[in-house]
């Protein structure tokens, strides 16, 4: 039973069931909470595809249905469904870089025609931004190369920013295009200052301590060693994997 703890319990599987797709009849496959499972075993293990136990199914089966799918938007959905009733009073964006493994930059010099593969002073690297609620809660997800600044992510993460929320983030997103979306949209970036700043903005250092609740994200997700460093190639893979991930922290706190 170890090995099986790690496994969608039947509450989880109670919420998750009636968001995946249906067959041609609307008859749901009997088999998706094993695919699930046989998924969320590769991405925990950081295991290749035909490592993962049989008693999954097929190892194509697993690849080819996670990899359909992510192209029919099925994880995106996932996410989006169970992610609906954040707390939007108070969001945090942060982000953190992870490693490419050799398997997952294979066939790209120095992660040549990938953007979410770049140099950075790790090596290899994907960098992950997360935008998360209250409670910690993952909302939105985007990847960039490890070597990319974080500010320029911050319009795709905040884009359905609330009237009257706090926004939190560190200094790295201290710029006048952040401040300024952040504003005209009616919300509050209480973002502290560069050292290089003239001048003052209106900032709560106690509000500012909620920001560990994003870095607490990053370390839960990075419990899964298939997300604490990148083996896939293709970088929509590795974000699905991780929306996937993140829908399951949701549906935990559901």
């Amino acid at each position: 039973m170890g090995m099986r703890r790690h496994e969608l319990s039947d509450d989880e599987w109670r919420i998750i069931e009636p968001l995946l797709p249906r067959n041609s009849r609307g008859v749901a496959r009997v088999d998706d909470r094993r695919v699930i499972n046989g998924i969320l075993w590769r991405f925990r293990t950081g295991s290749s595809w035909r490592d993962v136990p049989e008693r999954y199914g097929p190892r194509t089966t697993l690849y080819n249905r996670f990899s359909r799918w992510r192209a029919a938007g099925v994880w995106d959905r996932l996410l989006a469904a169970v992610s609906e009733a954040y707390d939007g009073d108070i969001v945090m964006i942060d982000s953190s870089c992870v490693r490419v493994h050799q398997h997952g930059a294979a066939g790209k010099k120095g992660g040549s025609g990938d953007p979410c593969m770049g140099r950075s002073r790790g090596g290899l690297t994907t960098k992950i931004h997360a935008l998360v609620d209250a409670e910690g809660r993952p909302i939105r997800i985007e990847l960039t190369a490890g070597q990319a600044g974080d500010a320029p992510v911050a319009a795709t993460l905040l884009a359905d920013i609330r009237p009257g929320a706090a926004v939190v983030a560190d200094k790295a997103y201290d710029t006048d295009g952040v401040r300024a979306f952040v504003q005209d949209r009616g919300a509050w970036p209480n973002i502290p200052p560069r050292s290089i700043r003239k001048a003052t903005f209106s900032f709560s250092r106690w509000v500012y301590r909620q920001r560990n609740l994003v870095e607490r994200f990053f370390n839960r997700i990075k419990q899964m060693r298939g997300i604490a460093t990148r083996y896939d190639r293709r970088a929509d893979n590795f974000l699905a994997a991780i929306k996937l991930v993140a829908a399951r922290l949701w549906v935990n706190a559901l």
